[in-house]
């Protein structure tokens, strides 16, 4: 090696050296953090499906779509999901009705980790009927049914246009669920 080269080895050595030492800072980890969803906030007015026996507080954020047969299914752009609500009469059928929602509700058993039964009984309204959330990767956050043992049988569902993640899909759920609960409570027969 020529003297004349040793200078700029140096200079080399010395440059990745003092680079070395400045990005040797203390490593701080980042804080977790999770991915903060805001929806819309709900805001409600009444709503009748065309001749229909019912009428219950609707969101305004979601878009009414296949309103057919007294059946009608809620639309929530925002959140890439819907509430689909179908209604029968009951026709002296009740016991076959409520076996098929439950047959329906349990069907998630092999995807959800839990389904929690929450039983809804407004006797001064002729309301009776189940909620049931469902935790897990199910293809349904939740279900419900409602009716007046007589007459009319009511039942809804929560699905997402999405694979099922539930960790991802929560707040969403959360949000649609708070929905159903506001449908249930303030559905009326006509």
């Amino acid at each position: 090696m020529k003297n004349n080269q040793r200078p700029f080895i140096y200079s080399i050595i010395l440059i990745f050296g003092v680079l070395a030492v400045i990005s040797c800072d203390d490593v701080l980890p980042k804080p977790k953090a999770m991915l903060r969803l805001e929806y819309s906030k709900p805001v409600y007015e009444a709503f009748q499906p065309n001749d229909c026996p019912y009428a219950f507080d609707r969101n305004i954020h979601a878009k009414v779509i296949d309103e057919k047969y007294c059946s009608v299914n809620l639309k929530y752009p925002e959140l890439d999901g819907t509430i689909y609500l179908s209604y029968r009469n009951v026709d002296g059928d009740l016991k076959e009705l409520l076996s098929d929602v439950q047959k329906m509700t349990y069907e998630h058993v092999v995807k959800a980790d839990n389904i929690l039964e929450q039983p809804y009984d407004n006797a001064k309204a002729r309301k009776f009927g189940m909620f049931y959330e469902v935790t897990g990767n199910a293809a349904s956050q939740s279900q419900f049914y409602l009716t007046d043992s007589v007459s009319h049988f009511i039942t809804g569902s929560i699905y997402f246009n999405t694979r099922p993640n539930y960790d991802s899909i929560l707040p969403a759920a959360v949000y649609l669920k708070d929905d159903v609960r506001r449908i249930m409570e303030s559905l009326e027969w006509r």
